[in-house]
């Protein structure tokens, strides 16, 4: 069982939350508060903490999370600001998140589930100006496999190709998905290998995944 702790300033949103992520047999609300301040300290089962934070807030928000325990974040903002990923890098290398609050029940139960098991998760239009500088601040880490670390940033367009690959799609459906020839796509899927050092389509997402660029 995953345990959530919500915090939100309005009482609906509160509520709406819990009841989304109750639609999970594998997540339980254990605690919410309308400020971080009320919520801490947090419950020591606590998996997973999830903010409702505007764009303001979020630096605030970052440096108290960095005063207290190594808990992975999900932060939900009302409107999409790819500088909220930029603000939440601090944080690095602890599992964090950001999502809309118009997000379904079912992303917000995989975004739980991904920060548990120590993923980033974001749309790739927030996390694609991010991916290059999080990849530099990976510290201890040696690998022998050049595959394990991105060598260039992917593309907007290539960002979307490597998310869809990752749903399954074959190329004909990514391409009557994008509105782009076949032809296109396996242009694409090529150039995404190239950068990302994959030779299949199973170690690109492996890789996407690893890389925090695939949203799950």
């Amino acid at each position: 069982m995953t345990h959530v702790v919500v915090v939100a300033s309005a009482v609906a949103v509160r509520s709406g939350l819990r009841i989304l992520l109750s639609a999970g047999e594998t997540t339980q609300v254990i605690d919410e508060a309308a400020t971080l301040n009320e919520a801490l300290p947090l419950p020591g089962e606590t998996d997973v903490l999830i903010l409702v934070a505007g764009p303001n807030e979020l630096s605030i928000v970052t440096q108290m999370l960095l005063d207290h325990e190594p808990l992975p974040v999900l932060i939900l903002l009302a409107a999409e600001d790819a500088r909220a990923a930029q603000t939440l890098a601090a944080l690095y290398p602890r599992a964090w998140g950001l999502l809309s609050l118009d997000a379904t029940a079912e992303e917000l139960l995989a975004a739980v589930e991904a920060l548990r098991q120590g993923l980033f998760v974001s749309p790739p239009t927030m996390i694609e100006p991010l991916a290059a500088s999080l990849l530099s601040q990976e510290v201890g880490e040696v690998t022998s496999n050049p595959a394990e670390t991105m060598i260039e940033s992917l593309t907007e367009r290539e960002m979307e190709v490597l998310q869809l690959l990752a749903q399954g799609l074959a190329n004909k459906q990514i391409a009557a998905r994008l509105s782009i020839s076949e032809h296109t796509v396996k242009f694409h899927v090529s150039v995404i290998y190239q950068k990302m050092g994959a030779s299949n389509r199973t170690e690109a997402v492996r890789l996407g995944v690893r890389q925090g660029l695939i949203m799950l």
